[in-house]
C-alpha cells in the first residue's frame, strides 16, 4: 500500500485512511519489524509496581523515584530504568510503576543484594505495598 500524504489523509476522511496513514507512518515493518524483534528477544526485564500506605507524603514519593532513578549507573548490569506515576485507570491503587532493562539474568539475579538496592529497600519497604514481575522477553 502506498503511504498517504498528510494532505491526502486530511482530504480522504474515509474509514481505511487512518489504519493506511497508522501502518505506514507508526508501526515498523519489512527489515524495521525485524530490527525491533531482534533489539528486544531474550531482554531480560524487572517490573514492579507500588501501593503507597496511608501516611506516606508527597516527598517521599518524589524522593523514592529519584533514588530509584539514581540506582542506574551505580548496580553493575542496570542497563535500562523508567519510573514514574501510574495514571492508568486500571491501577488497583498501584500508584507508581517502574521497568528496569538487565543485561543477564545474573545481573537480575544480583541486583537485591547488592549495597545500593539494600540502602533503598531499607527506608522504602516500610511505604510501600509492592508487586513484581520478572521475565525475559520473546
Amino acid at each position: 500500500m502506498k503511504p498517504l500524504s498528510r494532505r491526502a489523509f486530511v482530504a480522504t476522511g474515509s474509514a481505511i485512511a487512518p489504519a493506511a496513514f497508522a501502518g505506514s507512518f507508526l508501526l515498523p515493518t519489512g527489515s524495521g519489524a525485524a530490527a525491533l524483534r531482534d533489539s528486544t528477544e531474550g531482554a531480560i526485564i524487572h517490573t514492579f509496581a507500588f501501593r503507597w500506605k496511608p501516611a506516606v507524603t508527597e516527598d517521599q514519593k518524589t524522593h523514592a523515584m529519584k533514588e530509584i532513578k539514581a540506582l542506574q549507573g551505580q548496580i553493575p548490569g542496570l542497563l535500562e530504568t523508567y519510573v514514574g506515576v501510574n495514571f492508568s485507570p486500571r491501577s488497583q491503587g498501584y500508584a507508581l510503576g517502574g521497568v528496569m532493562r538487565f543485561a543477564n539474568r545474573a545481573a537480575l539475579e544480583a541486583y537485591p543484594e547488592h549495597p545500593v538496592h539494600q540502602k533503598l529497600v531499607a527506608w522504602l519497604m516500610p511505604l510501600i505495598e509492592p508487586v513484581e514481575v520478572d521475565f525475559q522477553s520473546i
